[in-house]
């Protein structure tokens, strides 16, 4: 099932939340709305679920316009970022709760609640109470009771957000199975870009209520449209030089020893070892820092050591026309 969104806007006392939203969701993929605390990813969620009317735009579920459905019409699944689970019902009641309230029959009910135990990796569960899981057990269930009802669509909000990092990494990558067996059209809130790289067909990528740009996450990461693109999805450098700004990735920052090439002299100050990549960060003239990361063979070739001088060079910079400099935190800048 496809979902169409149509310059859809909506504000909140005067303040501007979604602005001119036009996207594309195609059927069975997993897109992440993926930006910054404040841009409006979990306002537009909440918008195609229903839970806010847009002041302008329409919303378009498979060539059928659902902008003003009510909110048990629009065949949407919902998880929330805290669970939302009810607290005195047992695993099983909790998954079958949408369906009791559609009348669904008892044996139906506890066949779907044995196939989502399953297909979320807790059979056996089902007699147990939500203070009994673990926090990534909880949103499991989560997960299972928003499909019991079979939606055409999964909305996820920031589902990952409470959990810690192995526990995180872990539901990612059970998350992306999960919807390689479901193929559910699905809908991922995050402010992690990581999180967004690792699981997500596709990106939309937000800020102050606009799409800056959508696509694959190779797409975003090789071909940004903006500074902010640039410097939201991976690292970036950025460096004022004859009245524009370039942006370099660390990985596109290469060292030489001092005196056996052209370009910026810089001093390691900082180097951080994560095994099969180092990251050297570099003190320039005047006090500015430029990032870079090598190989851990590169490393080890040059001999890097803090306090030891270098040349700096770049092997591919990026500048972006009629694009404001501060349209996104950027790293370090460096002089020319």
């Amino acid at each position: 099932m496809s979902l169409e969104i149509q310059g859809l806007s909506k504000a909140f006392a005067g303040t501007r939340a979604l602005d001119d939203i036009t996207l594309d969701v195609p059927s069975g993929s997993l897109t992440a709305l993926l930006g910054p605390s404040g841009c409006g990813k979990t306002t537009l969620l909440r918008t195609i679920a229903g839970f806010e009317r847009p002041d302008r735009g329409r919303i378009v579920s498979n060539g059928t316009d659902i902008t003003h459905a009510r909110l048990g019409t629009r065949d949407i699944g919902f998880v929330f970022q805290s669970y939302a689970l009810f607290p005195h019902l047992t695993v099983a009641d909790n998954i079958a709760f949408g369906l009791s309230v559609r009348g669904a029959a008892k044996d139906e009910r506890t066949t779907r609640v044995a196939e989502l135990l399953d297909l979320v990796r807790l059979p056996g569960y089902e007699r147990r109470m939500p203070h009994q899981l673990s926090g990534g057990q909880r949103q499991r269930v989560a997960l299972a009771r928003a499909l019991a009802a079979k939606p055409a669509f999964l909305l996820l909000d920031e589902p990952f957000a409470a959990l810690d990092l192995t526990v995180r990494r872990e539901l990612r990558r059970w998350l992306r199975s999960l919807h390689e067996e479901t193929h559910v059209t699905t809908l991922l809130v995050t402010h992690d870009p990581d999180e967004a790289m690792d699981i997500a067909d596709r990106i939309v990528l937000m800020h102050e209520g606009r799409v800056q740009q959508s696509g694959s996450p190779g797409a975003l990461y090789a071909e940004p449209a903006t500074p902010f693109v640039m410097t939201f999805i991976g690292e970036a450098n950025a460096i004022e030089t004859n009245g524009r700004t370039l942006y370099v990735r660390p990985h596109d920052v290469a060292l030489e020893r001092a005196g056996n090439a052209p370009g910026i002299a810089g001093t390691a100050e900082r180097i951080v070892d994560f095994g099969s990549r180092v990251q050297v960060e570099l003190l320039l003239d005047g006090g500015r820092r430029i990032v870079a990361v090598l190989s851990d063979a590169r490393f080890r070739e040059l001999g890097c050591t803090v306090g030891a001088s270098y040349d700096i060079t770049f092997t591919r910079t990026r500048s972006f026309a009629h694009a404001p400099v501060t349209a996104a935190p950027v790293k370090e800048e460096l002089p020319a």
